[in-house]
């Protein structure tokens, strides 16, 4: 299986949707993803991921469905901590949090970095790790179980009798590979969580480290070789569509590459 996570394009925060430079960078992307095609179409149920997706699910002629646990209202309330001047941000987006997630004290709790007592009793934490369950779910129902000890997923399709994978009544045989490509519109806040996840990388690392342009695809191999799978990140917020159509390839509107 092949799974692409991609961030919405160039957005309006209020009202929740896409800009002109947007909606034209959701429909380079959408003539990349028909180039090979999409089993499978889910979106974050806010309006600017919707907007992104409308253009591929309408050349592939899919239906798509709608993940509201991936909406970022959801994560940000989560995750948002109040700022000096009496607003809010993201917590890791704060030199104070930041500071502290790169600290000895969190590197050495590994995937459990929420133990600090600086994420007791807040929303931070929970957040995370309602995002963590959610999408352990998700894949499992795909066929990808998460197995915590052996830190792989168990393809859920493999026979161990026979050492092979499902029978295919229709050619006769065992077949050898989850073929299904599967697309998730979302948001970059919701995804490092979920990269997180997927990926079974520290919460810190991904969003101090990983980020996400808009329209950006990172696409996930789960390649099946047995009954358990270690993911494999082939490309990370990818942008070629863009290039690839003579449109401005930044970061934010702000950095040019």
């Amino acid at each position: 299986m092949l799974l692409f996570f991609i961030r919405h394009g160039d957005p309006t925060y209020n009202p929740d949707e896409l800009t002109p430079l947007g909606k034209r960078q959701a429909e380079s992307l959408a003539r990349r993803i028909a180039k090979y095609g999409a089993d499978e179409i889910y979106v974050s149920s806010s309006n600017r991921a919707i907007q992104t997706m409308q253009p591929t699910a309408e050349i592939l002629k899919k239906e798509p469905v709608i993940l509201d646990w991936t909406n970022e209202s959801h994560a940000y309330e989560e995750q948002s901590m109040p700022t000096p001047d009496g607003g809010r941000a993201w917590g890791f987006a704060l030199p104070e949090i930041k500071q502290l997630l790169t600290s000895s004290e969190i590197r050495k709790l590994g995937a459990e970095w929420y133990e600090h007592p600086k994420f007791k009793g807040t929303k931070f934490a929970e957040g995370h790790l309602r995002i963590k369950r959610q999408t352990r779910e998700f894949l499992a129902q795909h066929g990808y179980e998460w197995d915590e000890e052996r830190g792989m997923y168990k393809n859920l399709n493999f026979i161990p009798e026979t050492g092979s994978f499902e029978y295919d009544p229709t050619v006769k045989k065992a077949s050898n590979r989850n073929e299904k490509r599967v697309v998730l519109f979302a948001h970059h806040g919701f995804g490092t969580n979920f990269l997180s996840a997927v990926l079974d990388i520290p919460f810190p690392q991904v969003c101090l480290k990983m980020n996400f342009g808009h329209t950006g695809m990172t696409v996930i191999e789960f390649g099946e070789k047995g009954e358990y799978v270690a993911p494999q990140m082939l490309t990370m917020a990818n942008d070629g569509h863009l290039l690839a159509d003579n449109m401005p390839t930044a970061y934010n509107n702000s950095i040019y590459f």
